[in-house]
């Protein structure tokens, strides 16, 4: 991200997420071209990172959505993704999410269970309507990634194995308020090596045409998400390879194949600025304090996870220093020893790869408000979130204020 981040930080304060409009586009292109002339659909997944103003320009470029609550779905439809593009996923939808996504007629629900698929059956009889329906299929893959991500193992909480998932597009196909037109696999997140995704998507292939040879139509292949970006020392999937990999797999099936990148396509378009207070030294240890948090950024608390941490313009020895910040918790940091220069009060710091999984993860943790997020487009900046006030943060409480 090429840009004078002294003016960033002194027109919007800090806190602060910064996103590059401009590489977005173009991750989203070169994976759209590494189709090439096939059948395919990409579904960003919001969850990565679900403010309007990306999901818009995703939209404009063609994409989908990939949505885990009824609030990411009526977010695809305000920022303009085409219903017909959009499918509901996770693990555990209520009955009024299920009515709500049915009303406005997307694309599919993404069901993991066979109880799930029941209630759904039952609330599209209340309704009189038919819903069309994907199954998310657990092949039983190791994705070799965190564990905290890794969502493509029998002891993992989603999907159904093999043989529940026949049964289930058995009783779909004959059920009148039941359409299975998809099957979905994804196996885990931060994915850099092509081979589980390889065996998993042969795996599930060969589901679809033993369906298929019981008349049983499905035309949607999804793939999931989770390909990998580098945030350290990674060597990430190359997308060519990955969607040949999926072209044999389908080989001789007419099939529309649909992928949910999130962080594939965000987080490396995303920084985040903090401003150092001071520093201070407990027996020789070195702490850098910031004004951002965890509550900002929960990834370094929650997963260990590594970003890359620089302090532009500044120079001297560096030495190892924890980047923390001023939340009431241990665990409240961005890195742990950082070779930093030596820093003064009001010196900005960059947390890079911070696009996914950062401001969708934040709180109010302490009553700090939630920092502001800009897009960068070309030469200009745009404030697409303003910072929230106090105000902001105690609306919903005052008015039931007890005397």
């Amino acid at each position: 991200m090429a840009l004078d981040y002294k003016t960033l930080v002194e027109t919007y304060g800090t806190p602060l997420y910064a996103y590059d409009f401009d590489y977005i586009e173009n991750r989203y292109r070169t994976l759209k071209e590494a189709f090439g002339g096939k059948k395919s659909l990409i579904n960003y997944a919001v969850k990565a990172n679900s403010n309007l103003s990306v999901i818009r320009h995703l939209a404009k470029l063609g994409a989908g959505a990939d949505c885990v609550s009824i609030g990411e779905v009526y977010r695809a439809l305000d920022a303009g993704v085409d219903k017909y593009k959009i499918i509901f996923s996770g693990v555990g939808k209520r009955d009024d999410e299920i009515e709500e996504a049915l009303r406005k007629d997307i694309l599919m629900l993404n069901l993991e269970s066979e109880a799930e698929m029941k209630r759904v059956e039952a609330i599209a009889a209340d309704m009189q309507k038919e819903a069309r329906i994907s199954i998310r299929v657990n092949p039983n893959i190791d994705p070799k990634t965190h564990p905290y991500i890794s969502t493509g193992l029998h002891e993992n909480k989603f999907g159904v194995d093999i043989e529940t998932a026949k049964r289930m597009y058995i009783y779909a196909k004959k059920s009148p308020h039941l359409n299975p037109i998809g099957v979905h696999f994804h196996i885990g997140s931060q994915l850099t090596e092509l081979g589980p995704i390889k065996e998993s998507a042969q795996i599930v292939a060969d589901l679809v045409r033993s369906l298929h040879a019981i008349d049983i139509d499905i035309r949607f292949f999804d793939v999931g998400g989770g390909l990998g970006v580098v945030y350290k020392d990674e060597t990430p999937i190359d997308e060519r390879e990955y969607t040949v990999a999926i072209f044999e797999a389908i080989k001789g099936m007419d099939l529309t194949i649909m992928c949910e990148p999130g962080r594939y396509l965000v987080a490396n378009a995303g920084a985040f600025f903090t401003r150092v207070l001071y520093e201070k030294r407990n027996e020789g240890k070195r702490f850098v304090i910031v004004d951002g948090a965890m509550n900002d950024l929960l990834r370094p608390s929650l997963y260990n996870a590594y970003h890359r941490i620089e302090a532009p313009g500044k120079k001297g020895e560096e030495t190892p220093a924890d980047v923390v910040g001023p939340v009431c918790e241990s665990g409240d940091f961005f890195g742990k020893e950082v070779m930093l220069p030596p820093l003064e009060h009001n010196d900005i710091l960059v947390v890079h790869s911070a696009g996914a999984y950062g401001f969708t993860m934040a709180s109010n943790y302490n009553t700090r408000p939630r920092p502001a997020e800009v897009a960068i487009i070309g030469d200009e900046t745009r404030l697409i979130r303003r910072r929230e006030t106090y105000e902001d943060q105690i609306r919903l409480e005052k008015e039931y204020l007890i005397p």
